[in-house]
């Protein structure tokens, strides 16, 4: 393909445009998670977290952080997934396009039944997925439309079970279409199964959470399409290390059913960066990974992502188990 300067320019400018409002979402989350500032010294990084901060008794930032990395603990938090994105395909001409996303999850574990670790318990998560300036292609070859919305919500509430050093957790997943653009979802209502399975020691922790939705509905004119079937699984895996570091990876694998030979998949392989601090007196982890698709459709899809995640803990809201105390 020839070199044109413009091309670069354009690029340049996508992708400035999508680092500014990302950065502008990410200024607005750490002024929710660090508020109200405290005035206490900044701890060390085995100092004790008090119950009132975590919403339970954890013995040091590096507890919270391996917590905030196993989905079947106990930790209240907020979150937090800002990502850019390049994106290729046969639809293009070898220009990938750049664009940004933002995925906001509270993370809510209702206690159910029980107590310590042989407390079940539902875990609410939706998460909904703000994009900035993504590439969508348009039926002209080489044509793109750049759009900003709001995809799918998407609600697993899987039931976790004391399983000893195993993960384990089942349950019900939810789609909810609230996209604001037809690139940007389903157009569907949609229900399936979810799960947790997995292992933890002391050092540490790894496993999947798969979601599979079915299509049970239309929205708008978009009746004549075939029913949504599909799957997300994150696969998951956390070493810990020293001063509440950790290294690992939790890539997301999709798989759409319904789409086209060569189109279906998109796996990607990576490695994430993780550290559990203290701001303004409040735990919060931040991870840095980047992402390569070893598989990805062909048409148009995902090749490559940065990402960064700010997950601030926060008090719990549902202490006492719903149905006693066992």
């Amino acid at each position: 393909m020839m070199y044109t300067p413009q091309g670069d320019r354009k690029m340049i400018r996508r992708l400035m445009t999508a680092a500014s409002r990302l950065a502008k979402s990410m200024a607005i989350t750490l002024l929710i998670a660090t508020a109200p500032v405290t005035a206490n010294a900044e701890p060390s990084e085995t100092a004790p977290v008090s119950a009132g901060q975590t919403g339970s008794e954890h013995k040091n930032l590096a507890e919270v952080g391996a917590k905030l990395s196993d989905p079947t603990s106990d930790v209240w938090a907020l979150f937090t997934q800002f990502g850019i994105t390049w994106s290729d395909g046969d639809v293009n001409t070898g220009d990938a396009k750049i664009g940004g996303n933002m995925i906001f999850q509270p993370i809510l574990p209702v206690p159910l039944y029980g107590e310590g670790e042989d407390q079940w318990k539902i875990l609410v998560r939706p998460a909904i997925p703000v994009l900035f300036g993504n590439s969508v292609p348009r039926k002209v070859f080489n044509r793109f439309d750049n759009q900003t919305g709001i995809g799918d919500i998407s609600l697993p509430l899987p039931v976790t079970m004391p399983a000893g050093n195993w993960l384990l957790g089942l349950g019900p997943t939810f789609l909810i279409p609230s996209s604001s653009s037809d690139a940007f979802g389903r157009q569907q209502w949609g229900i399936g199964p979810t799960g947790i399975f997995g292992y933890k020691t002391k050092d540490w922790i790894a496993g999947i959470f798969p979601q599979y939705y079915f299509g049970i509905g239309s929205r708008g004119d978009q009746g004549s399409k075939a029913d949504a079937s599909y799957m997300q699984l994150l696969y998951f895996g956390f070493y810990n290390l020293p001063d509440a570091w950790q290294i690992g990876f939790n890539p997301n694998i999709t798989y759409d059913n319904k789409a086209t030979r060569g189109n279906k998949w998109n796996v990607p392989i990576g490695l994430v960066i993780a550290k559990t601090t203290q701001v303004a007196g409040k735990p919060v982890k931040f991870q840095f990974g980047l992402e390569y698709s070893v598989v990805s459709q062909d048409d148009f899809g995902t090749r490559f992502q940065l990402k960064l995640n700010i997950i601030p803990v926060i008090g719990a809201l549902i202490k006492k188990p719903i149905f006693g105390g066992g």
